[in-house]
C-alpha cells in the first residue's frame, strides 16, 4: 500500500484548485519552485502525470482531476473538523475569512470587529472586500457578506443589518450647473458616476422605485469606479451626481455639501446578510462571530 504524504496531496491540490502554481505558492507560502518539485515527486512516486503545464495556464489531466475530486473533500473535512477542536478550549480560536463590499466591511464588520476582538485574542479575521458574487466555497471563505436578496438558497443567511436604502446626491456646484431631476428619466442628462460589476463586466444599475413602480437606470457619465470613497470625493467635487447608500453621504447633506435629489424614488430595501453553507459544519469561533453580528432591530 501507497503511504502518500499528506502535504504533497495537499500540495496538489491547491495548485489544481488555483490552476496556477505562482498562486497556489503564494497561499501556501512555499516558493513555486519547491512547490513544484513537490508535485513532480508526486507524479513520479504514483507514475501518472497529474498536471498539464503550459507557459500560460496549468490544467489537471484525466487522472489528476480523479484525484483532486477525491482528495479536495477530504482535506475540507479535515480541515474543518480541526478548526471544531477549538471547542475544546477555554475560548474560541482561529482564522475566519469573509468576503464581503466594501460599504458593509466598513458600516457593520468592522464596528463588529472593534467590540468582539480584544476579548477573543486567539481569533483572527481576514476580510477580502469584493464587488463581485464571490463562490465562497471554492474560494475557501467562510462567509460572505451580501444584500439580502443576493443571497443563494442554499446558504444559511442571518440578517446583520437594518434596511437600507439608497441616496442620489450631487454638489450644490453641480446643481449650478444642471438642474436637478425630477424623474429617473432625468437622469440621462446627466453626468452619472458609476461602479463596473467585476462578476459580469457591466455598469452597477440604479434601481429607482415609486409608487410600486420600478425603474432600473444605467446613467451614463466621465467616471468608473470600483471604491466607494471615490465615488464620494467625485461628488463632493462636483464631478457628477453619485448614487450612494444614504448613510455614507447624510452627514454631507446635513452640513450642505451634497444635495439630495430623486428622494420620493428611493424606498428602504433588506439589509445586509452574513451567509456560509448550510452543508458544512461551521467552527466555534465563525458561529461566535454570527452571534455577536446578528441583528435584532426592525
Amino acid at each position: 500500500m501507497l503511504h502518500e504524504n499528506f502535504n504533497d496531496l495537499a500540495a496538489f491540490a491547491m495548485v489544481a484548485k488555483e490552476r496556477s502554481f505562482t498562486r497556489a505558492a503564494a497561499k501556501i507560502g512555499v516558493s513555486q519552485s519547491a512547490l513544484s518539485q513537490t508535485v513532480k515527486n508526486l507524479e513520479e512516486r504514483l507514475g501518472l502525470r497529474l498536471l498539464t503545464r503550459t507557459t500560460r495556464s496549468v490544467s489537471p489531466t484525466e487522472a489528476g482531476e480523479r484525484l483532486l475530486q477525491m482528495v479536495a473533500p477530504r482535506f475540507e473535512e479535515i480541515e474543518t473538523e480541526i478548526a471544531a477542536l477549538s471547542a475544546l478550549r477555554d475560548k474560541p480560536a482561529g482564522t475566519v475569512r469573509i468576503t464581503a463590499g466594501e460599504h458593509s466591511a466598513i458600516s457593520v464588520l468592522q464596528p463588529a470587529l472593534r467590540r468582539f476582538l480584544p476579548d477573543y485574542p486567539d481569533i483572527n479575521v481576514e476580510i477580502i472586500v469584493d464587488y463581485g458574487l464571490t463562490d465562497i466555497v471554492a474560494e475557501g471563505y467562510d462567509a460572505g457578506v451580501r444584500l439580502g436578496e443576493q443571497v443563494a438558497k442554499d446558504m444559511i443567511a442571518v440578517r446583520i443589518g437594518p434596511q437600507m436604502r439608497m441616496a442620489v446626491v450631487g454638489s450644490p456646484a453641480y446643481f449650478a450647473r444642471h438642474p436637478p431631476p425630477q424623474t429617473p428619466q432625468d437622469l440621462a442628462t446627466h453626468n452619472c458616476i458609476n461602479v463596473r460589476l467585476p462578476t459580469y463586466g457591466g455598469l452597477f444599475a440604479w434601481d429607482l422605485e415609486k409608487d410600486g413602480r420600478e425603474v432600473r437606470v444605467r446613467g451614463e457619465g466621465q467616471l468608473v469606479f470600483n471604491n466607494l470613497g471615490l465615488r464620494v470625493q467625485s461628488a463632493l467635487d462636483g464631478l457628477g451626481l453619485a448614487y450612494i447608500p444614504d448613510d455614507t453621504v447624510l452627514p454631507h447633506v446635513s452640513a450642505g455639501r451634497l444635495v439630495r435629489v430623486l428622494e420620493d424614488w428611493c424606498p428602504y430595501f433588506p439589509g445586509y446578510h452574513l451567509y456560509y453553507p448550510s452543508r458544512r459544519h461551521s467552527s466555534p469561533a465563525l458561529a461566535l462571530l454570527v452571534g455577536l453580528l446578528r441583528y435584532h432591530g426592525d
